[in-house]
């Protein structure tokens, strides 16, 4: 994978939608499917609901990762379900912020991080939708890494993370406030630039108690459907094939 040149807004609109179509052929009837919280799984949607409507999906419920997620199923008259309901499921869509050529992601751009996470773990297979200018040589070389943080140890994770490289800065709300996440948690957006080794950065960050989770997903995706202009490409990420 190769990182490709910035798109215009109306290109990268139609290969959102071009990815987003193929992901929702991977989906059939009597599944499991999760999806999480990025614009790219939101454009999966209506394409899940006209294959509903021509009866193709019949016995299969949805997982979100996120409120608005879960109303934008419902609207299309997808059933949608807890984790308690379908624990194991057979099937995730999501988006990405930033993809390198091993098939790691950063996510969070949208504050679902740590939900999003969880239903990753939950699938059997994970696959990432996204347009081609997510494509990147290394990962934070253009995005920010979201770390999600227990506010009681707000001030202490902010000093680990400016320790470590990665100049946090705190996500506000327009007011000025902290953005919160549905967990209550605050995130940190954190500048560490491209990273030689985001599996052992992925693991310090495990590692700490005040850390509630944070937007490398390393090892996860089992396919990427890249859309760009030179069209529809699938990637199956080393080892995962």
């Amino acid at each position: 994978m190769t990182a490709q040149p910035a798109a215009s807004p109306q290109d990268q609109a139609r290969a959102k939608r071009a990815a987003a179509g193929r992901a929702a052929a991977l989906v059939g009837p009597s599944l499991a499917v999760g999806l999480g919280h990025g614009s790219t799984a939101v454009a999966v949607v209506p394409f899940l609901g006209e294959r509903a409507r021509r009866g193709e999906l019949a016995g299969t419920v949805f997982v979100a990762a996120a409120h608005f997620m879960a109303q934008a199923l419902r609207r299309e008259g997808l059933p949608v379900v807890g984790l308690d309901d379908a624990a194991r499921l057979d099937l995730a869509i999501d988006g990405a912020d930033e993809i390198d050529p091993a098939g790691n992601c950063v996510k969070g751009g949208g504050g679902a991080l740590l939900y999003e996470k969880i239903v990753a773990q939950a699938a059997d297979r994970l696959v990432i939708v996204a347009d081609a200018g997510k494509l990147s040589p290394r990962l934070c070389t253009r995005h920010a890494l979201p770390v999600e943080i227990t506010p009681f140890a707000l001030a202490s994770e902010l000093r680990f993370l400016a320790a470590i490289g990665g100049r946090p800065a705190l996500r506000l709300r327009p007011d000025g406030d902290p953005m919160r996440t549905e967990r209550g948690n605050v995130i940190a957006d954190c500048a560490f630039g491209p990273l030689d080794d985001p599996a052992a950065l992925s693991a310090a960050l495990d590692a700490r108690a005040g850390v509630a989770g944070h937007g490398l997903f390393v090892g996860l995706a089992d396919l990427i459907v890249v859309a760009g202009p030179d069209g529809l490409r699938e990637i199956v990420p080393p080892g995962r094939g």
